[in-house]
């Protein structure tokens, strides 16, 4: 591979919050922010799903060396889960590999799983994900047809509501530490209800200190010079604890 080219001209060193829209990864906003404001180095703090919208942690320049800190920062989602059918990707841009009856489930079956799920557990990460095996990511070896046994990591769910029950959908608000995966809940929600599920939307409206209200749209930045950028951007100050 060839070296990363050099951007000449001014550059930041900042941290930028996007309101990420769904069908966009997380590397296409990195890379809409360093080519179009001609910055040598972006990077994000904490993958959010193409399906998934919300609060992307975008770090410039000498920001990029708090990646890995502020990636571990807990996290705050608003989603939407489905039950009755389960997909390979655990959430609805997957191919259905299961489906349930879960006529029977009540009101009360699915207001339960708060307290079922809130607080210290073990959860096995998706296929469908960025983890990686042997250099390669886990999506990758998916799409291959590729099975990869993964251990199971702890996670802790600080704090979970459930509102709307509309059978076969109700949604869940989230406060969750570093790596838990809100598609592996909705799972692992609906084999408890006797049957499956899957995520059908997810947003995620915090990540660590960070809102989502404060965040700028892909349309702002698309309109924005330099100069519009660097009055949008946060200093790294406000990264220390």
């Amino acid at each position: 591979m060839g070296r990363m080219r050099k951007y000449k001209g001014p550059q930041l060193d900042a941290i930028l919050l996007v309101d990420k829209p769904q069908e966009w990864t997380s590397h296409d906003v990195v890379n809409m922010v360093r080519r179009r404001f001609r910055q040598n180095k972006v990077g994000h703090c904490g993958t959010l799903d193409p399906m998934a919208t919300g609060l992307l942690v975008v770090v410039i320049g000498k920001g990029t060396k708090l990646s890995q800190k502020l990636s571990g920062d807990k996290k705050v989602y608003e989603g939407t889960v489905f039950l009755g059918k389960e997909t390979d990707s655990q959430d609805a841009e997957g191919n259905v590999t299961a489906e349930y009856d879960m006529s029977n489930v009540t009101v009360e079956d699915v207001m339960a799983l708060e307290e079922q799920f809130l607080g210290d557990s073990e959860q096995v990460p998706p296929m469908v994900s960025a983890l990686k095996h042997k250099g390669k990511s886990l999506h990758e070896l998916a799409r291959e047809g590729i099975e990869i046994e993964r251990k199971a990591r702890p996670i802790t769910v600080n704090e979970l509501k459930i509102s709307n029950v509309n059978i076969p959908t109700f949604d869940l608000y989230a406060d969750v530490s570093k790596g838990t995966y809100i598609r592996t809940l909705a799972y692992d929600m609906g084999k408890s209800l006797g049957g499956g599920a899957h995520l059908c939307g997810l947003r995620r409206v915090a990540s660590g200190k960070f809102s989502v209200k404060d965040a700028v749209t892909i349309e702002d930045i698309k309109s924005w010079e330099f100069e519009q950028l660097s009055e949008h951007v946060l200093p790294l100050e406000v990264a220390e604890d």
